[in-house]
């Protein structure tokens, strides 16, 4: 198989959609003779900040010495990005030689009168397949969507678990208030292994501990008083680190934004917990491995004259952090907002929070299958500011925002990761004009 085959067959089982629940998984990973039992797993789930906390996480252990697969999606810029091992994505040829042994787990199921496998069940597999082929010492693994239902999930014995910030996003799947997507969240809590959570809202935080308890895992907190003389602006972030006493850590973030320490402090938490099981993992590593963390479009700065910035924020919870990291990077400066969302998603609540700091805002429609249009977008914008533009392209709405903005202001492009992309590859472009 080739890459180009590979890829083709990715595409083609998309038509499969998305089925949750582990049957499935369960079934393909059999055929691929369940090679995840003999990973060494970082389970990671939760609403915002999975694919941050999943980078420092990594960062750390590579730093410590370890060899890490990491597993994480959407891909934003490059399909290859969602495997990577020591930072490094996953090679075309790796990648069709495992597409190819996981196609041929997907033929034998269907023969025997089973269900296709979906596109994401599918790049699970060639995941834990990819990281048991290239002898990984430990895998960070994000949930796509949820946990007790996430094809992630048959994760069995899991190092730790990690729960990052919840708040309500895929209501259609997991639920609409916080206790039912909690509930769907923890579901990742597995019987006896240790579970490390970010704070929480009570009824999330209730929903957790009662699951932790049934579980008999041992729950750890994130304790925000920990994190001391904290101060960031758009290049980076510094802050102490100082849990209960004990000798400080002075830690310095390239990740920015008000998000970034809450998530920095839960990746701490779960490098302690890995040293309780015997990980050696110094604090130099850990200062070092927050330090040289990176992913791409979270508060990424791509262009610094006029400063253009990406950010996934299509949610109301990723909002309300990207609003406090706006006022306190850009404080009286004028700001120019592209924004491109998925249907799906509460962009009316995302709009209302972000709009009414912007001087102008363009809408786009993302190409993707689930966009909504730039048009409606721009409607529902104009309940919330008065200079509104829709925009027939990433790139149109680049230029304009570009032209009409000075040196020393803003662009800032939010929205749906998927679209992200569309709004490197269109200032890329601008910059070798």
């Amino acid at each position: 198989m080739t890459y180009e085959e590979a890829r083709a067959f990715l595409e083609e089982t998309k038509r499969y959609g998305s089925v949750p629940g582990l049957e499935n998984i369960t079934a393909l990973m059999a055929k691929l003779s369940d090679v995840q039992e003999e990973l060494k797993i970082v389970h990671v789930a939760g609403t915002n900040g999975k694919g941050s906390v999943c980078a420092m996480i990594a960062q750390i252990l590579r730093e410590a010495g370890y060899c890490v697969g990491v597993y994480h999606s959407p891909a934003v810029f490059f399909d290859e990005e969602i495997f990577q091992i020591n930072g490094v994505f996953i090679s075309r040829e790796d990648y069709a030689a495992c597409m190819e042994r996981v196609k041929r787990a997907c033929d034998d199921l269907t023969s025997e009168g089973s269900a296709h496998p979906t596109a994401f069940e599918i790049e699970t597999a060639l995941a834990f397949f990819y990281f048991y082929e290239k002898k990984c010492d430990i895998a960070v693994i994000e949930t796509g969507m949820g946990g007790a239902l996430d094809a992630t999930n048959l994760i069995k014995r899991p190092l730790v678990s990690v729960l990052t910030n919840i708040s309500r996003d895929h209501m259609a799947f997991l639920g609409d208030s916080p206790a039912e997507i909690a509930e769907q969240k923890a579901g990742i809590i597995k019987e006896g292994r240790p579970v490390v959570c970010a704070c929480q809202s009570p009824q999330a935080m209730e929903v957790i501990k009662k699951r932790a308890g049934d579980k008999n895992a041992a729950l750890s907190v994130v304790d925000s008083k920990a994190l001391t003389e904290a101060h960031y602006d758009a290049e980076g972030m510094d802050f102490v680190y100082r849990p209960g006493g004990t000798k400080s850590l002075s830690v310095h973030l390239s990740l920015t934004g008000e998000y970034q320490k809450k998530n920095a402090l839960l990746a701490i938490l779960a490098a302690e917990e890995l040293k309780r099981q015997g990980y050696r993992i110094a604090d130099r590593e850990v200062k070092e491995g927050l330090k040289n963390a990176r992913l791409a479009g979270r508060f990424e700065t791509v262009c610094l004259k006029p400063r253009i910035i990406l950010d996934g924020a299509h949610n109301e919870g990723a909002a309300r952090e990207l609003l406090s990291t706006v006022r306190n990077c850009f404080t009286n400066c004028p700001i120019t907002y592209i924004i491109g969302m998925l249907a799906d998603k509460e962009y009316e609540k995302v709009l209302e929070i972000l709009l009414p700091y912007a001087r102008k805002v363009y809408t786009v429609t993302p190409d993707n299958e689930r966009a909504l249009s730039g048009e409606i977008l721009c409607e529902k914008a104009k309940k919330f500011h008065s200079d509104v533009t829709d925009e027939e392209s990433v790139a149109a709405a680049l230029a304009h925002a570009v032209a009409g903005a000075k040196k020393s202001e803003v662009i800032l492009a939010f929205g749906s990761l998927s679209y992200l992309r569309e709004v490197k590859e269109a200032c890329m472009a601008w910059r070798r004009s």
